[in-house]
């Protein structure tokens, strides 16, 4: 993959199978967020594919999407809609969990007081959480995290640390962007270290 005419990263192949994390490190820039949008369906690779289940990205699109909860470094939450409103309308149209908006706050960590509030008048780390719910409410095998604990405080990060054990655990898996240590079963991670040109 290139920007500018340079190269991002070439030759770059990883499987990351059921119960198991792949945590992309790297300095800013060397490529973290274009892999997980490549990843995600959203921009195309330069060379090579990128498989679900065996089969390419292009040929299992919707079944793919069915199956990946993408949660961004921008928390992409509409301000004027308050927590519950926006978890609603992230996930019309999505396989539920049978987890409702309000429980799925509560596990990330939102005061209750903050429900009816209107995301633009929350705080970072507020929005973060909210953002981060979604991953309750929908049976998204696959996770796809951009620096999921950006503005989150040590209990917060803890709280998200939890929910991906969780995941894993029930067989999930995940692909998750982050400089922050993830405090998760060692056997359970692997790290790609993304350096430029690689």
């Amino acid at each position: 993959m290139e920007r500018l005419d340079e190269p991002l990263f070439s030759d770059l192949s990883f499987v990351v199978d059921a119960g198991r994390a792949l945590r992309l490190s790297g300095r800013n820039g060397a490529g973290k967020t274009t892999l997980l949008r490549i990843l995600c369906g959203l921009t195309p690779p330069t060379a090579g594919d990128v498989r679900w289940c065996g089969e390419a990205l292009q040929r299992c699109y919707p079944d793919f999407v069915a199956d990946l909860c993408y949660v961004g470094h921008v928390p992409g939450l509409k301000g004027d809609l308050n927590p519950v409103e926006n978890l609603l309308f992230h996930t019309a149209g999505r396989a539920a969990s049978g987890v409702s908006p309000e429980a799925a706050l509560a596990r990330v960590g939102l005061p209750p007081e903050c429900e009816e509030t209107p995301c633009r008048r929350l705080s970072a780390g507020q929005q973060r959480r909210v953002a981060l719910a979604r991953l309750l409410l929908t049976r998204a095998r696959l996770w796809i995290l951009d620096e999921p604990f950006t503005a989150l405080d040590p209990e917060g990060r803890g709280r998200v640390e939890a929910l991906l054990g969780e995941h894993l655990r029930g067989g999930g898996l995940a692909v998750v962007t982050t400089h922050h240590h993830m405090e998760l079963e060692s056997d359970r991670v692997v790290v790609l270290e993304l350096d430029d040109g690689q």
